[in-house]
């Protein structure tokens, strides 16, 4: 009696359960399995980076700091490095205030912001893809699949993954890689956590509220296995037993 009110009870809950989520465990299924199928380095666009010989800029061949840093009006550092912008060498100063400069470690000019064309040949140098430019936007409200404010310039390539490059105006450095591969794997996770913006929270109440009921509902998926798994077992040692029984009386009768 105990046995059979435990499996009602177990039934019934797992039934509204499944109701209740059980297409979101199926969209955890998924999800999951799109993001384990999806290599990680095509996700990120890795295999479209090109490779660039690393040219070191020396020291004594460009502008003093000093030098640079006072013709941009920059009185107390807090930090200076020596880069590359598209090929020129530069100085990127910050300020002890904030403010930042980017200074041409040649001529000591302050650098405006990057231009389209300018945007368009970071990009290109970055890109190995078979596909050309088919777009050069500057955004100042970037989507959120940047994951950074603007502005920022997006250049966009024509092939089949839709890349997508995003281009700091300041520093030609490209900040992110974005392709319908990415967006997939980006729809995958904000589902599989819950966060339908930007998938950045993975430990708000919705999810965390989801994930306890489907172990429940787990859990009583698992109480109604064993006791298939026993009434099973008690039926076979019955029948087991009943044709024990019947053999008996034949072979008494053959004695």
């Amino acid at each position: 009696m105990l046995i059979l009110t435990l499996r009602r009870h177990a039934h019934r809950l797992h039934r509204w359960l499944g109701l209740l989520i059980g297409l979101q465990v199926l969209i955890w299924l998924a999800g999951g399995l799109v993001m384990s199928a999806l290599p990680i380095e095509r996700v990120r666009g890795e295999h479209r980076i090109a490779e660039q010989a690393v040219t070191a800029v020396a020291p004594d061949a460009v502008l003093p700091l000093a030098e640079a840093a006072a013709g941009a009006g920059v009185q107390a550092l807090r930090t200076a490095r020596l880069a590359r912008r598209v090929g020129t060498p530069v100085w990127h100063l910050e300020a002890a205030d904030g403010r930042t400069a980017v200074v041409d470690a040649l001529t000591g000019r302050i650098l405006p912001p990057l231009n389209a064309k300018e945007a368009r040949a970071a990009a290109e140098a970055d890109y190995a893809g078979p596909g050309s430019v088919s777009a050069v936007e500057r955004l100042t409200e970037p989507p959120t699949e940047y994951g950074r404010p603007g502005p920022v310039w997006r250049v966009t390539f024509g092939d089949l993954d839709a890349t997508a490059l995003y281009v700091d105006e300041t520093t030609g450095a490209v900040r992110a890689r974005r392709s319908r591969t990415w967006r997939s794997f980006d729809l995958a996770w904000r589902l599989h956590v819950m966060d339908y913006d930007d998938g950045a929270d993975f430990n708000h109440p919705l999810l965390i509220g989801a994930a306890g009921v489907a172990v429940v509902f787990a859990l009583s998926g698992l109480v109604l296995a064993l006791l298939w798994i026993w009434r099973t077992g008690q039926g076979r040692l019955r029948a087991r037993a009943a044709r024990a029984r019947q053999a008996l009386p034949r072979e008494n009768t053959a004695l």
